[in-house]
């Protein structure tokens, strides 16, 4: 695992030097949807990872956003995004990051998440706990939901489906501190982790945008599960993250959510 953990780190480096070179200079921006962006910066960020990952361990399979899974010969998949916070990117807005965790026999058991504007690592190992530039890490210990500070996001099609997140945060809203969206899910996942949110969550989201930020919770002390309370699965429908102690309440508050419908 020390090898698995030296080898994304670096690699979460590399890609992030590529974002950080390109940031704020005239891209090729191409559109998946009509608010889903895909930079010229995803696809290298994207290349330079699979490219190692194949070099090195030509028989692990590999799942990530811009391109189509490749499947391996091993217990081993590595879940990729290679640049989380697309529209952030795109409009010159320094909030993104370079997601990488690798699963084993179906279980998440490495995350690594690199912020390179502000030079910040990352790193959950299962079992081991979670760190960030060498300093562990531990979620708050905000006991109630008034007193806390959330995180969300919305889907890229929410202009056209109603299962789109904005009627929980109609409700949050009343009931937190504050909200805030920051538009990089990996990234509020181990803010989360470092207690610089009390929680996070949001709908539809797939696992390249999960799978090291849920790790990174649950090793720094804190609870990941779906809107319904049950252990959070990379396929899950939604994801709730906290620092544990408000889990309860935020569960019931999202529970008591009206659904939203547009039209007749």
């Amino acid at each position: 695992m020390e090898i698995f953990k030296a080898f994304a780190i670096a690699m979460s480096h590399e890609a992030g030097a590529i974002l950080k070179e390109r940031f704020g200079s005239r891209l090729t921006v191409d559109y998946k949807g009509a608010i889903d962006l895909v930079t010229e910066a995803d696809r290298l960020s994207e290349e330079r990872i699979k490219s190692r990952i194949q070099g090195n361990f030509p028989d692990h399979g590999i799942l990530a956003e811009e391109s189509s899974e490749i499947e391996g010969h091993s217990e081993y998949r590595w879940i990729i995004d290679p640049l989380d916070g697309t529209t952030n990117y795109a409009h010159g807005y320094p909030a993104f990051c370079v997601s990488i965790a690798l699963e084993k026999a179906g279980n998440v058991v490495l995350g690594v998440v690199f912020n390179p504007m502000l030079n910040e690592t990352f790193v959950a190992e299962a079992g081991r706990g979670a760190f960030l530039n060498g300093e562990r890490l531990g979620v708050s210990a905000t006991a109630s939901v008034s007193s806390g500070l959330f995180a969300t996001g919305f889907p890229y099609d929410l202009r056209e489906n109603p299962n789109n997140n904005v009627n929980y945060f109609v409700t949050m809203s009343r009931r937190a501190q504050a909200i805030r969206r920051a538009g990089s899910a990996a990234l509020e996942l181990a803010y989360t982790a470092a207690g610089r949110f009390d929680g996070f969550w949001e709908l539809r989201l797939k696992p390249w945008d999960t799978a090291a930020g849920c790790l990174m919770v649950k090793e720094a002390g804190g609870r990941v599960s779906d809107l319904n309370g049950k252990e959070h699965a990379l396929d899950a429908p939604a994801v709730v993250a906290s620092n544990g102690i408000l889990h309860p309440e935020m569960l019931s508050i999202l529970g008591q959510t009206e659904p939203l419908f547009w039209g007749d």
